[in-house]
């Protein structure tokens, strides 16, 4: 069964400055994290209208005009995914790169009944990539958007799980979604569906926790491992999937094993030769344990941790051509501010970000960590030289007139 629809008006683009979560449910964000987020499906109905971000006329300005090459769009029918030679070839004088979507083939393979699916739609989609830098810097997990545009009648993908998170939103049509309960809750990031293909088509067979078909301006949360299938109804079906890529406390172990072993490195009786002609070892496990246990107790998973996340994301676009009109025309008035999506963190004199790092003197310090706080500072304030080197590292960008 579904959930109870919620009955509100659409809040329309015009809320989006509320929050990006605000937009995808009517739970406050406190219920949500407290009774949802990782713990159950949501379907909420007319959440939102979603036409700012994304449209049946994006999708024909992507294939058609854009250049797009594979990756960025692959194509499934009846479950299976279609070779990408049978949709791509090169473009002509110019452009001979074999990979890029040709839009002939595209059309004729939907036509035929083949679902699109345009993938890391937040890289070339403006709309999309700001709205999900908002949701992912709200959650405080990467997130990535695909597009689905799925033809009348039919389904893309088989009943299967992901192993992130997901917020579907329906754009243009409807859609049939059956939603089962996992077969391996919260699965890790190497622990695909396909390892467990009969128990996902057994609990498939049973009752849906979830029977229900998306309307344009509705939304659906599933957490890693619920099962899913879709198929679209009467009309062509737009929507978009948002993947949020959760940390989890495995992943903290990781970070945290990997400082240990890094410092045992150093550690002489680590490094130290195994008996000669031993066969079991035994009696080598019990010294070893203990300096293991006794690494981890001391050891900071927090910069490898961090390392990692600037590692997930990219940083928000940067103009070359207005970064260079900001660095030449410098003066005390004028205003920059942080790049957003930097991840920027300052570690003793040492800034780190996701476009590199920056060592500064000591009485640097108290302007870079005002430069953190990502509101709008005077150059004169900061210092010129500084703002300078800020600017043209691409820490920082002209702040907004």
């Amino acid at each position: 069964m579904s959930t109870s629809p919620c009955g509100s008006q659409r809040r329309g683009p015009a809320t989006a400055d509320a929050g990006a979560l605000n937009r995808l449910t009517d739970l406050g964000r406190d219920a949500f994290a407290r009774d949802v987020w990782a713990r159950t499906a949501l379907h909420t109905r007319r959440a939102d209208d979603f036409s700012d971000l994304f449209s049946a006329g994006a999708v024909d300005e992507l294939v058609a005009r854009r250049g797009l090459r594979t990756p960025f769009l692959r194509m499934a029918k009846d479950g299976s995914t279609l070779p990408d030679a049978s949709f791509t070839a090169s473009a002509g004088v110019g452009a001979t790169i074999s990979d890029q979507l040709d839009d002939t083939a595209v059309w004729r393979a939907f036509a035929d009944g083949a679902t699109l699916v345009l993938q890391a739609l937040h890289r070339t989609w403006e709309p999309v990539g700001g709205f999900v830098a908002a949701l992912a810097a709200e959650l405080g997990h990467p997130v990535q958007a695909n597009a689905y545009v799925t033809p009348p009648q039919n389904r893309g993908f088989d009943d299967h799980y992901d192993v992130h998170d997901v917020f579907v939103l329906q754009i243009e049509g409807t859609k049939r979604w059956l939603v089962h309960e996992p077969v391996h809750p919260d699965p890790l990031r190497d622990q695909p569906w396909t390892d467990r293909r009969s128990a996902v088509a057994e609990a498939a067979r049973g009752e849906a926790r979830i029977d229900t078909v998306l309307e344009p301006g509705d939304t659906l949360y599933l957490p890693r491992g619920w099962l899913h299938s879709a198929r679209a109804q009467g009309t062509v079906s737009i929507h978009l999937t948002l993947g949020v890529h959760t940390w989890t406390r495995y992943a903290l172990a990781e970070h945290l094993a990997r400082s240990a072993l890094a410092a045992l490195r150093d550690d002489p009786r680590m490094r130290t030769t195994l008996p000669l002609g031993i066969g079991e070892p035994d009696d080598e496990i019990g010294t070893v344990r203990d300096l293991l246990a006794a690494a981890v107790a001391e050891a900071d998973p927090a910069p490898l941790f961090h390392r990692a996340r600037r590692g997930q994301g990219r940083p928000a676009p940067l103009g070359p051509l207005a970064q260079l009109d900001a660095v030449d025309g410098l003066g005390p008035g004028s205003e920059v501010r942080l790049r957003d999506g930097l991840e920027a963190r300052l570690e003793g004199r040492r800034l780190l970000t996701r476009v590199g790092w920056l060592d500064f003197a000591q009485d640097e310090l108290a302007s870079v960590a005002l430069v953190l706080d990502g509101k709008p500072h005077r150059s004169g304030e900061l210092g010129l030289g500084l703002a300078g080197r800020l600017l043209r590292a691409g820490v920082v960008v002209p702040a907004a007139p």
